[in-house]
């Protein structure tokens, strides 16, 4: 399994209390060193991430993305892998850094490997800005897929892409 929280290695990591901004606050907006990230988890064996694909053209805002990567278990023991996708979203304000917006669990015997596809629609590319409207934004995203957050040290593999236009979605 993975953690559904942050667990930060104090209460001084956090915020103070009075403060309602997101900054700080769950793993989409903290920029600190948490004791166990969400999305965390140990496992028997070993995996290795190959072949991220991502489109090379800009898409429009609004079009659905789909990328793909390899997973394979490289380990001695037949597992588990939960594969997440986390984005990173372009220079806007109330942006969060980053964001879990796919996830699955695959099971492969040692030494097996399986290709994983994600299509992310208009909502997983969205994001709400500071004055509260969900938009998609133009520009520059990061992607990174793997068996956690790309900062924690878990096997993850990294591109982006960029987006045309921009989109604003009904609430």
């Amino acid at each position: 399994g993975r953690l559904p929280v942050t667990f930060y290695t104090g209460v001084d990591q956090l915020p103070p209390f009075e403060d309602y901004a997101m900054k700080g606050r769950t793993y989409r907006y903290f920029a600190g060193k948490p004791l166990y990230t969400f999305g965390y988890g140990l496992s028997y064996t070993t995996f290795s991430y190959r072949g991220l694909r991502v489109p090379k053209k800009a898409i429009n805002a609004g079009d659905p993305l789909i990328t793909e990567v390899t997973v394979a278990n490289i380990g001695m023991r037949d597992g588990d892998e939960v594969v997440q996708l986390y984005l990173s979203f372009p220079d806007v304000p109330g942006a969060p850094l980053h964001a879990l917006r796919g996830f699955k669990r695959v099971h492969l015997k040692s030494g097996e490997s399986q290709n994983v596809r994600f299509e992310l629609k208009d909502r997983d590319l969205s994001m709400v800005t500071e004055a509260g409207e969900p938009i998609i934004a133009e520009g520059k995203y990061s992607l990174s897929i793997g068996g956690g957050q790309a900062a924690t040290g878990a096997p993850t593999l990294s591109a982006t892409f960029q987006v045309k236009g921009r989109k604003t979605l009904p609430e």
